[in-house]
């Protein structure tokens, strides 16, 4: 692809997007144009565009992705209780697609016959941005610098030492080499110490919660509503997506939820540890969980929770255009009809605790629950019901003696 004229970064300011701005000079003399996704970095995004011009790239873009993000990425996960491998909620696999997006609309408007990432070979993203590069605009010449011939920092010190030559400022250290991803949903730290899993995650790296130990002592009650399996309001008020997002980080950050350390399995097959924070998704997946436990079918719930592994795979492995994953978010939507109403939750120290839910379409009945004695349910019904359920068991049973 030695005749690309100009290219889109997807750009962060992080180590790797800062150099990759030199090095496409360098190596295709093209035009850059570095494109940053607003997904809820925070103070990350402080100073970027005069650090890209600066470091060669001829235009940027700075795109507010909040809601967006929030609204058609985040909470159709959420309706999906969508959980990779039993803890991670996903926060950078979601963003991925998205940012990608939007990368291919920007390079439609200035006819760039070029995208870029700075994912490495051996991570996911590489995939995530590469899939959804080819399923919304297929002829797009794709540079990896990570998997080009031509690139040679093949290590953090190389990309570090790269950008100290050409007086790229970064904030990564040979002493402090985490690499960190934020948006909205969560911060991801990797790398550094953290590569030896028996280490534990140092309290410096975090950031958008407090270590449980120095949680408050009382703790902090919130009601969340639901509108068909979308949070719609904290404490009866109102909030668009993003702002609702924003707003359980800072409660849920304050009380220590939200910190996950796991070894995961990457897409490309070897396992890898992150370790993240996801303090507002952590209240909001499991007050959503609370509100369907009174509101769904028992079957209906049976059959939904069976796709929760298919559904995080896909999103995790970067298959959110494909047609399976369209189809899966259907029928996951389906079963959300009746999820409306609210949920009370206590946070505590890093402990998130479902103490309250109701709904106008709850499925719960006292009368028929109740312990105490009751004129709508007859216990002798359930001696045909086990009979009936054990008749194979007792059959083997009896050729077995």
């Amino acid at each position: 692809m030695t005749n690309v004229k100009k290219v889109v970064l997807a750009y962060s300011g992080g180590l790797d997007t800062s150099v990759i701005v030199r090095w496409l000079i360098e190596t295709y003399g093209c035009e850059v144009i570095a494109f940053v996704a607003d997904v809820g970095q925070k103070e990350e995004l402080e100073g970027l565009e005069e650090k890209a011009i600066n470091t060669g790239a001829g235009k940027i873009y700075i795109e507010d992705l909040q809601e967006e993000f929030v609204k058609d990425f985040v909470f159709p996960a959420l309706r999906a209780n969508a959980v990779y491998e039993g803890r991670y909620l996903l926060g950078t696999s979601l963003a991925r697609p998205l940012i990608a997006k939007k990368q291919i609309e920007i390079a439609r408007k200035e006819g760039a016959d070029a995208v870029c990432h700075g994912a490495t070979g051996k991570g996911n993203d590489q995939v995530r941005f590469e899939m959804t590069y080819m399923a919304l605009e297929p002829d797009i010449k794709i540079i990896s610098p990570w998997k080009d011939d031509r690139w040679t920092l093949n290590s953090r010190e190389a990309m570090i030492d790269y950008a100290e030559k050409y007086d790229i400022p970064i904030t990564i250290t040979k002493k402090k080499p985490y690499s960190e991803d934020r948006n909205l949903l969560h911060i991801s730290h990797e790398g550094g110490i953290l590569e030896d899993t028996w280490v534990e995650a140092p309290e410096e790296i975090f950031v958008m919660t407090v270590s449980p130990e120095n949680a408050p002592d009382v703790a902090t009650y919130v009601e969340i509503d639901f509108e068909k399996g979308n949070p719609v309001a904290v404490d009866g008020k109102k909030i668009h997506p993003a702002m609702l997002l924003d707003q359980m980080n800072d409660l849920a950050g304050a009380n220590g939820v939200g910190r996950i350390d796991m070894v995961e399995n990457r897409f490309v097959g070897m396992k890898s540890r992150g370790v993240y924070e996801t303090p507002g998704g952590t209240v909001l997946w499991t007050a959503h969980r609370a509100l369907e436990s009174i509101t769904m079918d028992r079957e209906v719930m049976f059959m939904r929770d069976s796709l929760i592994p298919k559904y995080a795979q896909l999103v995790y492995n970067g298959f959110w255009y494909s047609p399976e994953m369209e189809i899966m978010q259907k029928m996951i939507d389906e079963t959300q009809k009746n999820v409306t109403g609210t949920v009370r939750m206590k946070l505590y120290k890093g402990n998130c605790i479902v103490v309250g839910r109701k709904s106008p379409h709850s499925l719960y009945s006292e009368d028929f629950a109740t312990f105490n004695s009751d004129e709508v349910y007859n216990q002798k019904d359930a001696i045909g019901f086990i009979r009936l359920n054990a008749l194979r068991m007792r059959i083997r049973a009896m050729l077995n003696k």
